[in-house]
């Protein structure tokens, strides 16, 4: 999914909208997008880690088959709260989201080689990210129905 078809994605998607599933309103939604883009091109970075054996089969099946996002995951940060929000209003949110999915292509475009740590999966690369992305984005605009 590229940024442009990402931005027509959430064009419509109101702070008032209630999940289908999840606890997430639409603004922590697309923070939490926002931030693993940025773990994505490394503005944001994590520790080095091996992944556990569970860890690559999980990786294993939501990049290399049609398993879809499963629903219930907690991100491996969640305390049971809902994180402060870090930007005064959704269009805000909305906006770092897509300039966050802009950065993500002008980086691959730079450095097509360049690989970054995911929180679970270890390293991934361009097109493993991708399908990462791809995947995660799906799962979390289907909270509402997008």
């Amino acid at each position: 999914m590229t940024s442009v078809e990402i931005a027509k994605k959430i064009q419509n998607l109101s702070a008032e909208q209630k999940p289908i599933f999840g606890r997430m309103t639409p603004q922590h939604v697309l923070e939490h997008l926002t931030i693993t883009v940025k773990l994505s091109t490394g503005r944001i970075k994590i520790p080095e880690f091996t992944p556990s054996e569970r860890h690559l089969e999980m990786k294993h099946l939501l990049l290399n088959t049609e398993m879809e996002f499963p629903k219930g995951v907690k991100a491996p940060n969640d305390t049971g709260e809902l994180p402060e929000l870090r930007h005064p209003n959704l269009d805000t949110a909305k906006e770092k989201l897509v300039q966050s999915l802009e950065e993500f292509e002008e980086k691959y475009k730079q450095e097509p080689e360049f690989k970054a740590i995911h929180p679970r999966f270890g390293y991934l690369n361009h097109d493993e990210w991708l399908r990462f992305h791809a995947k995660h984005f799906k799962h979390h605009l289907s909270q509402f129905g997008i």
